[in-house]
């Protein structure tokens, strides 16, 4: 088991989120999922009222998973929706359509769960303001508990990069953006991150907040990458997985690579997905993660303040408004 070889990262301690994901895990038989889960309960690998959340396609669930899901131990899913527009999805190459996430809601609640997140794109090819506001106002009135609301960005190695669709434009996306948030605003969510929402701070994604903490995580799984502070040197490492899955099996025993984070270049990790987060991070945060002083960042950090992309608050530096929405200039401020 790849778990095993984690023996010393764990470094006695036990998990506090875990996220099937990265994929489509709901096509993983539940059998062999269970078994997995048993494994960890029985060695109390896994922290009391743990966050456990597994991301599935609602094109490809088999809906009565859900149930199984409930019963072996995990308490929170996140659906891959992207729109509620059947073209729009079409154009997005997915494979379900808007109907199958209504089943798949209805089917979700049934099963017992009440916590669980709608991931939604922006910023879609031929996209309007009225195509993305009826996207956010069809996705709210299912009721999440969280919802992941994103712009489409052309990756590269994917079609759209090879073949770029028409996307909307600046001033069409800033449009978008704020109707949006306003939108989502008065359906009584908060945001606490670029593009993260909840409806109360006990559905924060706590999975998600550990990477955009600078916390320490453990990948599992072909293609998986993990973060390990090793606390008798200090060290910080990075560690990734094979992603052909043939290869990842054929190495199981020594299935990843992996490389220290140096000292110079931890601030800009630090601050790449901190200042994501509305409310910034403290400097007992930085020193903690970064095993840096403060001191070492201030010059950086007053610059940001002198171009109001950053404000001081006590003891936490916070992104403004400016920094959030110029959030690759105030992050270029950090680089090593």
């Amino acid at each position: 088991m790849d778990l095993q070889s984690h023996t010393h990262d764990l470094q006695a301690r036990q998990f506090d989120s875990i996220f099937l994901g990265g994929g489509t895990p709901s096509l993983f038989p539940s059998n062999e999922l269970s078994q997995l889960f048993e494994y960890l309960f029985k060695h109390k690998l896994i922290a009391d009222h743990a966050e456990i959340t597994i991301e599935a396609n609602p094109g490809t669930i088999e809906h009565s998973k859900f149930s199984d899901y409930k019963t072996m131990g995990i308490n929170r899913v996140s659906l891959g929706v992207q729109s509620l527009q059947n073209d729009k999805l079409k154009i997005l190459g997915r494979i379900h359509n808007a109907q199958n996430v209504y089943n798949a809601v209805n089917e979700l609640t049934h099963a017992g769960f009440d916590n669980f997140n709608i991931d939604l794109m922006h910023g879609l090819p031929d996209q309007s303001v009225d195509d993305a506001l009826f996207d956010l106002r069809e996705a709210l009135a299912l009721n999440p508990t969280h919802l992941s609301w994103y712009q489409l960005t052309l990756e590269p190695n994917t079609a759209f990069a090879v073949k770029p669709p028409k996307l909307p434009d600046e001033d069409l996306l800033f449009t978008i953006e704020q109707q949006g948030k306003a939108l989502i605003k008065s359906a009584g969510f908060t945001q606490y991150e670029t593009s993260a929402y909840c409806k109360d701070t006990k559905y924060q994604a706590r999975h998600n907040l550990n990477y955009w903490q600078f916390g320490d995580y453990i990948g599992i799984g072909a293609g998986a990458h993990g973060k390990i502070t090793l606390p008798e040197t200090g060290i910080i490492r990075r560690h990734w997985k094979r992603k052909n899955p043939k290869l990842y099996m054929q190495e199981l025993q020594f299935p990843y690579g992996s490389s220290d984070i140096a000292t110079d270049e931890r601030p800009y990790e630090f601050m790449l997905n901190a200042l994501r987060l509305q409310h910034g991070f403290s400097i007992r945060q930085f020193e903690q993660t970064t095993g840096l002083s403060i001191d070492m960042i201030v010059p950086q950090l007053n610059k940001a303040v002198t171009r109001k992309l950053l404000t001081r608050e006590s003891e936490y530096f916070i992104p403004t408004e400016l920094g959030q929405r110029f959030l690759n200039d105030l992050l270029h401020i950090f680089l090593p």
